[in-house]
């Protein structure tokens, strides 16, 4: 055998700084559009609205600082109140019923029958087009005092001409059941969720004796329960961020006596409508405070019932 030579080992492999660095300029080459992106529409917007919920700003003039006195307003003013309640009850009204229709609808649908891709396309349709102003349009006309739902009430004996959108007591329903037909999204997430799921636990289920009932919260409940957590987390930031419904089928004033007021609608009357910029700001960030700690105590909760595999 030849003897080693001595001296210094030198490394066959290449430099890696040189090759971090080199994919590091690619990398941030590619994700540059949504840095982009990141700084100009989201960031800088939050980080202005923030700066100008500090000031008495009117859009026409110049902003002028105030402190916290438009913080301080919030406590006063009843429709800042009133809109908080609206938007909370819009979410807890719509939220439990979308999450229990979609799952309900994809147990059905994951069994393979005639027909099951048409029916999830039509299930699927309503979030395509819920957001739309059209069908808030055509939403506001169904409720209307010579609606559709009030002829179909005259059809089974119930008189009834008066609408359903003018009467606080029943106007912020229908947004709620508008909403609530927006399930196709949160459908389509959970028909996923079901498909990653093992036949095998299925079948030791079935072998153990247990009937439907109880494999649905013994195995696919557990099973899907990061997909479940999923949904409710964007349902609720989704619904507490609604805005146009609420705009069209109230004419932007989020009558009547306030039922229909949005947090969002009420944010876009005080900034567009009031011209007071400053106040709106301010309820801006009051919102996304809001919105984190709901999130934050959806994924405090979730530690107790989310089982990750």
């Amino acid at each position: 055998m030849k003897a080693l030579k001595s001296g210094p080992v030198k490394n066959s492999r290449k430099r890696r700084p040189a090759q971090i660095g080199g994919r590091g300029w690619a990398n941030y080459l590619f994700i540059g559009p949504w840095l982009l992106g990141l700084l100009l529409i989201t960031a800088g917007p939050m980080i202005a609205a923030l700066v100008l919920s500090f000031t008495d700003y009117s859009i026409l003039g110049a902003p002028s600082y105030v402190g916290l006195d438009n913080y301080e307003r919030m406590v006063s003013d009843p429709k800042f109140l009133d809109a908080l309640v609206v938007s909370l009850i819009y979410v807890g009204a719509s939220v439990p019923f979308i999450i229990i229709l979609s799952l309900g609808l994809a147990l059905a649908l994951r069994e393979g029958f005639a027909g099951v891709g048409l029916y999830r396309s039509l299930y699927y349709l309503p979030s395509l087009l819920g957001g739309s102003v059209a069908v808030a349009v055509m939403w506001r006309l169904v409720f209307t005092g010579d609606g559709l739902v009030n002829k179909l009430l005259e059809g089974i004996g119930i008189e009834s001409q008066s609408s359903w959108l003018t009467n606080p007591d029943t106007s912020l329903g229908t947004l709620i059941l508008l909403h609530i037909w927006q399930f196709g999204s949160p459908l389509v997430i959970f028909l996923a969720g079901l498909t990653q799921i093992p036949r095998e636990y299925y079948e030791a289920a079935s072998i153990d004796g247990a009937k439907r009932i109880r494999t649905f919260f013994s195995v696919t409940l557990p099973l899907l329960s990061p997909v479940l957590f999923f949904n409710i987390v964007m349902q609720t930031i989704g619904s507490l961020q609604a805005f146009t419904p609420a705009y069209i089928i109230s004419n932007g004033t989020g009558g009547p006596l306030n039922s229909t007021l949005f947090f969002t609608l009420f944010v876009y009357r005080e900034g567009f409508a009031n011209f007071r910029m400053g106040y709106a700001s301010a309820l801006a960030w009051v919102l996304l405070l809001v919105i984190a700690g709901i999130t934050a105590l959806l994924f405090w909760s979730s530690k107790k019932w989310v089982h990750y595999t």
